[in-house]
């Protein structure tokens, strides 16, 4: 009841053809054998979404993407959440700072 109340108010500031997310949509990042899996990981645009990254090396790794301003060391064996977005329709490409040469990927918001 309180989010329809919620959105109804939000669209009657903001005005009627304005979309807003407001969903929290979660999605499961992995890394293995210092890589990325998925390496493309696709989310909504215009979305604030949240990401677990899962290290399942036995050595630390890095989330890092210098266009979605985000930064987060995972210990070896553990688990990390990153909330992404909203962010605009694009491609975000994504790295582990500690394997460059393998642990990359891309957020593909669409």
């Amino acid at each position: 009841m309180h989010s329809r109340l919620l959105t109804a108010l939000l669209t009657a500031t903001l005005g009627a053809g304005t979309s807003l997310a407001l969903a929290n949509d979660a999605y499961t990042l992995t890394i293995k054998d210092h890589r990325f899996e998925p390496a493309e990981l696709t989310i909504p645009a215009d979305t604030r979404v949240k990401v677990t990254v899962k290290n399942l090396d036995p050595t630390p790794e890095e989330f890092e993407s210098y266009e979605l301003n985000r930064e987060k060391i995972i210990a070896g064996g553990k688990e990390a959440i990153v909330y992404i977005g909203p962010v605009q329709a694009g491609r975000y490409p994504f790295f582990g700072e500690f394997n460059q040469d393998t642990a990359k990927g891309v957020i593909i918001a669409e």
